[in-house]
């Protein structure tokens, strides 16, 4: 199966952002994290404990480079915490991921996990890598060095990898194949996120998308919102992005603007999804030139008056300056961390109801669940089933946070922090711990 990168593989490509430009994520997760501490009074060492991560690998990968020359990259793999179940994560290559980075959307699995009640610990991947200039082949070599590397941390009841930014089935088909060879062994349950003839899950693949969709619609729901009457523009137009689109669209939604890495495409009648999506595919993932729609800017996108904007590209879009700028009634964070800790407090003072990343995009961690139960079991579900039991999962979770919140009058993205820190700090406590 050749390697292949499209909108349906793997989120858009994104050029790197300055280090200096950049938000700390690993904070922006701590200070959120310190709230919930703070509303649950948290014990002092169980706040020491949850607050780091568990493990952190670093490894040196060298890579045979087309050319003779040897190459020698970074890697990172982040165990934030396995109280729950074994650690769960994706792996993601781009020239921009730091060690920080990697920390925080750790920890973000942690809670993620824990807010949809998936018995599994939180864990992310990363090498340092542009992927956009290297062969599929070197592509190959590197991804079978990082698992070779990572032996003695991956395992389907250790650490369970599954793909994430412009990683995608293809890469976690030779992480399969390496982690089996060492292992003498074919191991499925090692890494979900694969092809289904390998094991995958059906519905694995729109998975995050569908998760996003759902929980729009019950924010709509409280808000007394009806689908055909709501407008949404989506920042982003990779796996999430596209997919939360056009099930939205499905839905009866009017999506007026999405964007990728060429820019932003508006239409006020209405854009059709499903041929943006065809012409993505023809055009190497990019909407470049798409010819039905007015071009905008990203912060134009952002700031449109629309009821729902799914931001689904990558961390700190929506900062202090653009949440006093939205006009949404409704954010549903497709991408993780795509709001700072600053504009928290701007979003809630204007009434927007924020449905946080922990929640928003946890479908595609929801059915790498299903997709390991289904390895471990050897019997695999139709979509029907799938997609029956990832709705009812995140309708049940949304439900859940927003319950948290009014109990404590806080927003959405507190609400699930404090839901999901009580459930492993509970789990914490009746482990005890081991000294």
């Amino acid at each position: 199966m050749p390697f292949k990168r499209n909108v349906y593989d793997t989120a858009v490509y994104r050029e790197p952002t300055p280090i200096q430009d950049r938000e700390n994520p690993f904070q922006s997760m701590v200070e959120r994290f310190d709230v919930a501490a703070e509303i649950l009074e948290l014990n002092p060492g169980f706040y020491e404990y949850l607050s780091r991560p568990t493990r952190v690998h670093v490894t040196s990968v060298p890579v045979m480079m087309d050319d003779g020359r040897m190459k020698v990259y970074e890697g990172y793999r982040v165990i934030h915490n396995n109280v729950l179940g074994p650690s769960k994560g994706g792996i993601r290559y781009a020239p921009d991921v730091t060690l920080n980075e990697v920390k925080a959307l750790a920890a973000w699995m942690t809670w993620k996990c824990a807010v949809v009640d998936v018995p599994f610990g939180g864990a992310k991947g990363g090498v340092v890598c542009d992927p956009k200039a290297m062969s599929p082949d070197e592509l190959e070599r590197l991804t079978r060095r990082y698992t070779a590397n990572l032996m003695d941390v991956f395992g389907p009841d250790r650490d369970i990898p599954a793909p994430d930014m412009n990683t995608n089935e293809q890469i976690m088909a030779w992480v399969l194949d390496t982690y089996s060879m060492h292992a003498r062994r074919t191991e499925n349950a090692v890494v979900t996120g694969k092809p289904v003839e390998l094991g995958g899950s059906k519905g694995r693949r729109e998975a995050t998308g569908r998760g996003v969709m759902t929980v729009t619609l019950a924010a709509m729901d409280r808000l007394g919102l009806s689908p055909s009457e709501c407008t949404v523009a989506v920042q982003g137009f990779g796996n999430v992005g596209s997919i939360g689109a056009r099930l939205l669209s499905e839905q009866g939604c009017t999506i007026t603007a999405v964007s990728d890495i060429s820019g932003g495409y508006y239409n006020a009648d209405g854009l059709n999804i499903n041929e943006m999506m065809d012409y993505a595919k023809a055009h190497d993932g990019s909407l470049e030139g798409y010819p039905h729609a007015d071009p905008i800017t990203n912060e134009e996108l952002l700031t449109l008056d629309v009821d729902v904007l799914v931001p689904a590209a990558k961390e700190d879009q929506i900062t202090e300056s653009v949440a006093r700028a939205t006009q949404a009634k409704i954010i549903a964070e497709g991408a993780n961390g795509p709001t700072t800790p600053a504009a928290d407090p701007i979003l809630r003072e204007k009434g927007v109801l924020v449905v946080p990343d922990i929640l928003a995009n946890a479908g595609g961690v929801t059915v790498s669940y299903f997709e390991w139960v289904q390895d471990r079991q050897g019997y695999f579900w139709t979509l029907d089933r799938v997609n029956r039991r990832l709705d009812r999962i995140m309708r049940r979770a949304f439900d859940r946070v927003y319950e948290t919140a009014q109990e404590h009058d806080v927003s959405l993205r507190i609400g699930a922090y404090v839901m999901a820190i009580r459930k492993v700090a509970d789990a914490l406590q009746m482990r005890g711990i081991y000294a």
